[in-house]
């Protein structure tokens, strides 16, 4: 993925006389590049008054601090991360953890994306490029209990929200299972892999069909295809 440009930084003390957001005091940016993330932190401090501001840069990352610190109030996404892309890290840190208020600041604004993002289970979508206004008018939004979108994605819609708001009602454990179906896994490899039986794998599976809508797995595995990158490009 190509960074995009950093924010820029301005006056935190804010001349122009504004009232920062507020409502945030711990948030969490998953990105991996380090100097958006240090332009998005500088962004937060002064439009949000974010005290407490950790990075990670992976999923994984992400994941596993998310288990073994206290929650943030707030946990911003690049959606194209190197150990997933898509809409798949958006999918897992829901299932995860659905109370945690996700907003998504990617480079990719394909209007049926961010749609999809929100369908997903995002409280919001901002484009990386987005100057310190429109992240300060984003997070007053959330901070009020609000879903924030650009106006580019405002009347944007399609089949693929529909299929990601069908993903977002999967568990943790149903997220994985169904990422492994997509890799060709056999129900006898999933159960080796995640150390449960193979009942329980065929249980799994008939759970996420009937989520999903489908009557097989190779249509649960389409559905699942439908929230990567490539459903969202742009056409032509």
């Amino acid at each position: 993925m190509a960074a995009a440009s950093p924010i820029a930084p301005d006056n935190p003390d804010d001349p122009n006389g504004q009232t920062a957001a507020r409502g945030f005091g711990r948030a969490l940016i998953v990105d991996d590049h380090p100097l958006f993330c240090d332009a998005l932190a500088l962004t937060l401090r002064a439009v949000a008054g974010v005290i407490d501001i950790d990075t990670a840069h992976s999923l994984a990352e992400a994941l596993a601090r998310l288990d073994t610190a206290p929650l943030p109030d707030l946990l911003l996404l690049d959606l194209d991360l190197p150990d997933i892309d898509g809409l798949g890290g958006l999918l897992r840190l829901r299932a995860a953890h659905p109370d945690l208020p996700v907003l998504v600041v990617s480079s990719m604004t394909e209007p049926r994306l961010v749609r999809a993002s929100v369908a997903a289970g995002a409280r919001g979508f901002v484009p990386k490029h987005s100057g310190r206004e429109i992240f300060r008018t984003a997070l007053d939004a959330l901070a009020r209990g609000e879903t924030w979108l650009p106006e580019t994605a405002q009347q944007a819609a399609g089949d693929e929200a529909d299929s990601v708001a069908r993903l977002a009602q999967l568990t943790r454990q149903q997220a994985r299972i169904l990422d492994l179906l997509c890799q060709g896994r056999l129900n006898k490899q999933i159960a080796f892999e995640l150390s449960i039986a193979e009942t329980t794998v065929k249980a799994h599976v008939t759970a996420i069909m009937r989520k999903l809508g489908v009557q097989s797995r190779t249509q649960a595995v389409l559905i699942a295809q439908q929230a990567r990158f490539t459903s969202f490009l742009p056409e032509g």
